[in-house]
C-alpha cells in the first residue's frame, strides 16, 4: 500500500482539507493517510475525524496514526507538511509583543520581517531534522511544504535537506477569483500568467478572448479605492507598479516601506490596515475551535468537497501521468525568472506528471516587480545563512535589510530587538540561545 504522510496533522482543519482531497480522489483510493503530530489530542482527534470522513465518503484509504516519527515516514512517497513550530504560545505573542516595545508592528508576522524571521529560525532545523529521517526511511517520497514562510524553509530543504521538494501556497489560485469578485467583474473563461515569490507573486497576464483585461481592472480598482475595503494596500500597489500582487493586503502591508509607519499613523486607517490581524486571527480559531470541535472531530456525518488546494491534485497527476498545471515554489536554478537571484526560491508555473514536478521557464518580470520581490529575496536569503552558519550577525543583516524593519529602526535597535527575541524564545532557537547563555 503506497502511503501519504501528514506531519503537523493535529491541524484538523487543514489535515480535513488537504486529505479529505485525497479521499475524493479515485487514483488514490489504496493509499494509506499515515498521520503524525506531537499533540497527542490533535492527533487523535484528526484520526477520529478522518476514519468519520473515510466512512462517510465511501472511501477506501487506511486512516492510521503515528506517535513515532521515523515510523510514520517509513515507505512514504509524498510528505505533507503543515507544522507551525513554537505555536500560538508562546512564539507567535513573543514575535509580536516584543518588536511593538521598539514601535515595530506587524499584521501577519509569518513570511518576512521580523516574525518571519525568528519563525524560519525556530523551523529551518525542525524541517532539516525531516530530512534526515525522509532521507533515511523514504528516500524517493515528494516533500509537499506548505508552512510558512514559505522561501525560506523550501529554500533550506531544497538547497541542504537532499530531498524532492516543492512549496505550496493557495494565494495563487485564490488570486484572481477574489480579485473579480471585489471589482464586480466576472470571471468565467479568463486566462492568466502569475509569476514571482511566494506572496509578491505577480499577475503578469489576465485576458479574456485574447482582449487584456488589466485597462478595466485598474478603471474599477480607482473607483474601488474611493470606499473603504480589505483590499486596498494591493489597489495601491498595483496603480503605483502596474501589476496586481497575488497576496493579501494584510500580508503585502508588512512586506513594503510605505504602510505601517509609526510617525504616519493616519496610513493604517487610510489602508484598513489590521495590525495584529495574525494573534487576534489565532485567539478567534482556537474559541472557534472550541465551540465546533465535537461537531468536526465525532460527526459521523462529515461531508467533504474537494478543495483548490494544490496536493490532491499533485499526487494525482504524478500517480496517473495526467498532466496538472500549478505554481509553485521552487529554486531559481536555471534563471526561471532571470532577474532574480538563483538561489532565490520563485513562485512560478510547473508541469506536474508521472516525471514530478517541472518548473516552466518566465524570463524576466517588469524590473519594478524584480525589485520589489529582490527585497524581500535579501532578507529571505541572509535568514537561511543565519539558520545554516549560526551565526547571529546573519540574524541581524537579515532585519537590516527587511524592508518594513529596516524603515522603522535604528541599526541599533534592531541588533537590541533582535537580542531581545533570541532571549525570550529561549530553547526555541537552541543555537543562538544557547550562544547568549554562554556570555
Amino acid at each position: 500500500m503506497s502511503k501519504i504522510t501528514f506531519l503537523g496533522a493535529g491541524s484538523t482543519v487543514f489535515a480535513k482539507n488537504v486529505l479529505g482531497d485525497c479521499m475524493l480522489t479515485p487514483a488514490l483510493q489504496e493509499f494509506e493517510l499515515a498521520l503524525f503530530d506531537i499533540d497527542d489530542q490533535r492527533l487523535k482527534d484528526s484520526e477520529n475525524m478522518l476514519i468519520n470522513l473515510k466512512a462517510s465518503m465511501g472511501s477506501s484509504v487506511q486512516v492510521k496514526a503515528y506517535t513515532n516519527r521515523k515510523e510514520a515516514l517509513r515507505g512514504a512517497k509524498y510528505v505533507i507538511n503543515a507544522i507551525q513550530v513554537g505555536g500560538y504560545k508562546p512564539s507567535t505573542v513573543i514575535d509580536f509583543e516584543i518588536p511593538k516595545k521598539y514601535g515595530l508592528r506587524q499584521t501577519i508576522g509569518d513570511t518576512i520581517g521580523i516574525g518571519g524571521i525568528f519563525r524560519s529560525l525556530r523551523t529551518i532545523p525542525v524541517m532539516l531534522d525531516f530530512a534526515k529521517d525522509i532521507k533515511e526511511v523514504c528516500p524517493d517520497a515528494m516533500f509537499l511544504n506548505y508552512t510558512n514562510p514559505m522561501a525560506t524553509l523550501t529554500g533550506a530543504m531544497l538547497r541542504y535537506g537532499g530531498v524532492k521538494t516543492v512549496g505550496l501556497c493557495h494565494s495563487v489560485q485564490a488570486c484572481v477569483p477574489e480579485l473579480f469578485k471585489s471589482l464586480d467583474m466576472d470571471s468565467n473563461n479568463v486566462q492568466w500568467k502569475v509569476a514571482g515569490i511566494n506572496h509578491l507573486a505577480w499577475l503578469l497576464e489576465i485576458t479574456r478572448d485574447g482582449k487584456d483585461l488589466y485597462p478595466e481592472i485598474k478603471k474599477r480598482a480607482i473607483e474601488k479605492q474611493k470606499e473603504k475595503h480589505d483590499d486596498m494596500v494591493r489597489f495601491e500597489l498595483m496603480q503605483r507598479f502596474g501589476y496586481y500582487v497575488t497576496e493579501s493586503s494584510e500580508h503585502n502591508a508588512e512586506y513594503h516601506p510605505y504602510f505601517i509607519k509609526k510617525n504616519y499613523p493616519e496610513l493604517i486607517d487610510k489602508y484598513n490596515i489590521p495590525l495584529d490581524e495574525y494573534p487576534h486571527r489565532c485567539v478567534s480559531q482556537i474559541e472557534e475551535w472550541e465551540k465546533t470541535r465535537e461537531d468536526i472531530v465525532n460527526n459521523q456525518n462529515l461531508t467533504h468537497e474537494r478543495t483548490h488546494e494544490y496536493a490532491s491534485y499533485i499526487i494525482e497527476a504524478m500517480e496517473t501521468d495526467v498532466p496538472f498545471k500549478i505554481n509553485g515554489n521552487v529554486l531559481n536554478n536555471g534563471g526561471l525568472i532571470s532577474n532574480l537571484p538563483t538561489k532565490a526560491v520563485v513562485e512560478v508555473p510547473c508541469l506536474v506528471d508521472r516525471s514530478g514536478i517541472t518548473p516552466c521557464y518566465v524570463g524576466e518580470l517588469p524590473e519594478q516587480l524584480a525589485a520589489l520581490d529582490r527585497t524581500n529575496i535579501n532578507t529571505q536569503l541572509l535568514t537561511i545563512e543565519a539558520a545554516m552558519t549560526g551565526k547571529r550577525e546573519h540574524i541581524y543583516q537579515a532585519a537590516m535589510l527587511d524592508p518594513h524593519t529596516a524603515a522603522e529602526l535604528s541599526m541599533e535597535d534592531i541588533v537590541l530587538l533582535c537580542d531581545d527575541l533570541i532571549e525570550a524564545h529561549g530553547e526555541w532557537l537552541p543555537t543562538f540561545y544557547k550562544e547568549s547563555v554562554l556570555k
